[in-house]
């Protein structure tokens, strides 16, 4: 008998779900690590501070009164109240909490974002360099991503002719992250309000704005999309607890919408999952409520390690950086180092050499394809200083050593 071979049944929705360079390079480093190696690795987006005290706290007190049971699929009331008035008073954004939906993370709020609005032959716009989940959510939702590049020279923010011009009657979606992942790059009133001006042109476009890492902001203004002039019913504004409150393994994000597209996202994720966890939303409260002082100390802090990032990158001749105004990541171009050899072999893409740094300088980083800008790399600067300094000098010692 023939044995039964289930990949033949997988949709192809499954086998062309890419699980992503970020995760293959953090696999590659453990793996390392577990045989011996010393390995730096600034991979992964994820702040090396522990959650506030106020806030585990506050999830404990939670455990303790009994919310350990299913929690309604938008969120609890008086989360999403919390929500809104933080939207209000802290954005501009006149949200009510029926316009709130919380998710199991800031990734599903995404998905949940996409699958409401976009269907088989709909298109998103999406500036490059961009977090991966946006491609992959609109993929899923098969709909059809469209890149707009842009480089280390335009600061990582591609012109609104470019973006203009990539819209078509097709378009549904177009995506806004600032401050941006992989870059840190912001972006100005000036610029978003030529953007709320191209999306006026565009009477069935709406926008997603990704906005969560607004309290890792550096330099300049943060300014919400859906506070500009007419924009509020044209835009789903995402946020979470991960970033700015050192919550990334509580899985806790949300999005508020317009009432008939936050309507609409509640039900895909009713679908796919439930509410979130319900001691977890207990514990976000705190986070709103309570003192900032914790989430300042880490962003004094993460403003040191930019300095420093941007200093020794400056440092190794070749490499091009932007200015970081925002995050914990630094996004520079490094096309110069590419087509030289290390020994024999000569690196092609960032990939190949992402992969070389990590095994023969013991430095681990992401190529910018995952990010859709393949002549540059991301490191994070959610690591210690020692770490940095030493990922630093390990990568000008690889770079420069190629001929």
């Amino acid at each position: 008998m023939k044995q039964f071979d289930s990949s033949a049944l997988l949709s192809p929705r499954a086998s062309t779900a890419d699980e992503g360079a970020i995760i293959r390079m953090s696999q590659k480093t453990r793996d390392l690590r577990a045989l011996g190696h010393d390995i730096v690795s600034l991979t992964i987006g994820e702040p090396d501070f522990d959650t506030p005290l106020n806030i585990r706290d506050a999830a404990k007190d939670a455990l303790d009164n009994g919310f350990t049971h299913y929690s309604p699929v938008a969120g609890i009331p008086e989360l999403r109240e919390a929500i809104a008035q933080k939207l209000r008073t802290e954005n501009g954004l006149n949200y009510q909490s029926a316009n709130v939906v919380l998710a199991n993370g800031t990734k599903q709020a995404i998905s949940n974002a996409v699958l409401a609005i976009i269907g088989p032959g709909d298109e998103a716009v999406i500036p490059a360099p961009f977090w991966v989940s946006y491609e992959g959510s609109v993929k899923f939702a098969q709909g059809k991503a469209v890149i707009v590049p842009s480089d280390v020279s335009e600061n990582y923010k591609p012109p609104v002719a470019r973006i203009a011009a990539a819209i078509t009657p097709a378009t549904k979606l177009l995506f806004i992250n600032s401050p941006s992942n992989p870059t840190g790059a912001v972006w100005t009133r000036a610029e978003l309000e030529q953007i709320a001006e191209l999306v006026r042109a565009h009477p069935k476009l709406m926008v997603l704005s990704d906005e969560i890492y607004e309290y890792i902001l550096f330099d300049g203004e943060m300014v919400s999309f859906g506070s500009l002039p007419g924009m509020l019913e044209r835009t789903i504004t995402l946020n979470g607890f991960s970033k700015g409150f050192a919550m990334t393994g509580w899985r806790l994000g949300y999005a508020a919408a317009p009432l008939p597209v936050a309507q609409a996202m509640a039900r895909m994720q009713s679908i796919i999952s439930a509410g979130a966890n319900q001691f977890v939303q207990r514990a976000a409260l705190a986070a709103l409520h309570g003192p900032r002082d914790g989430v300042e100390s880490m962003r004094l802090a993460y403003s040191a390690r930019r300095d420093l990032v941007l200093k020794g990158l400056r440092a190794i001749a070749g490499v091009q950086i932007a200015p970081i105004p925002a995050t914990f990541y630094a996004f520079p171009d490094v096309s110069a180092f590419l087509g030289r050899k290390a020994g024999n072999h000569v690196i092609e893409t960032t990939d190949q050499l992402c992969d070389w740094l990590l095994e023969s300088h013991g430095v681990s980083l992401v190529p910018g394809t995952a990010f859709g800008a393949p002549h540059s790399i991301r490191l994070s600067f959610a690591a210690s200083e020692a770490d940095i300094k030493k990922a630093l000098l390990r990568l000008e010692q690889g770079l420069l050593s190629l001929k």
